[in-house]
């Protein structure tokens, strides 16, 4: 007798949608940052997640929250060849201390041949640089991924006001989460975080760097200004291409 077998077929739809976006934030309403974190990397309720992290000025509660939780995470970290000396240090002292997975990405040489010969497209073409050095990378690597942990805040600037902790990565059809653990966080809890657990900072903080990127975009910010003000000052630009303001859902 005949039997029925299931016919294979390559599932080509998206890892998550919209609604299971909305699920988690629901899910998770009103829970402590690290009860919510363990849940979602201990039970992979988003599956194999990743950090993108750019080490920057407060990345280092993130780094450790995870750290506590799950060391073998990958830390994907975009090595444009434009960052700052302090902020390599900073890199290897945070990976050494925290036992990091760390991964380092890389612009593809032949693009870079073709397209920034001179080393310097960041002085007339801050997005086309970006997308060389920081988009381009960080899309083939994220591929082989379901989920990126991202240090975003929404004090940090007014285009990421309202982001919500679960979002859709935009950046292309895969369905991908995008997930902000400390979305929520004010400057003053990061801080209390880093007193508690005696974390080191990134040595540009105390020289009026409160965002940092790559050394020929980034320059001091002055009291008052918003903590982003010093990325790409003077251009019409305001994230590097991997978060796209306007894209985020308000949930």
């Amino acid at each position: 007798m005949n039997q029925l077998r299931a016919i294979d077929r390559l599932d080509t739809g998206p890892r998550f949608t919209e609604h299971d976006a909305i699920r988690l934030n629901r899910m998770f309403r009103g829970s402590e940052t690290e009860e919510w974190l363990s849940a979602v990397l201990r039970d992979g309720l988003a599956g194999d997640i990743a950090i993108v992290s750019s080490f920057g000025a407060e990345s280092a509660a993130l780094l450790h929250l995870v750290s506590q939780i799950d060391r073998s995470v990958p830390v994907l970290f975009l090595e444009t060849g434009k960052h700052f000396p302090e902020t390599l240090a900073y890199r290897d002292q945070l990976a050494e201390r925290l036992g990091l997975n760390l991964v380092n990405l890389y612009p593809e040489l032949e693009d870079l041949k073709q397209r920034d010969e001179t080393g310097l497209r960041w002085s007339y073409d801050p997005d086309g640089c970006c997308e060389l050095r920081k988009v381009r990378p960080l899309a083939k690597a994220l591929a082989s991924y379901d989920a990126s942990l991202t240090g975003r805040k929404a004090f940090q600037s007014s285009t990421r006001a309202n982001l919500p902790r679960f979002e859709i990565d935009t950046s292309d059809e895969q369905g991908r989460l995008k997930i902000n653990p400390l979305i929520d966080w004010d400057a003053d809890r990061i801080a209390a975080y880093f007193e508690e657990h005696d974390l080191p900072r990134h040595p540009l903080v105390e020289r009026g760097f409160p965002s940092i990127g790559c050394s020929p975009c980034t320059r001091p910010v002055a009291e008052g200004e918003d903590p982003r003000a010093g990325r790409w000052a003077g251009w019409d630009k305001v994230e590097c291409g991997i978060h796209k303001p306007g894209e985020e859902p308000f949930l």
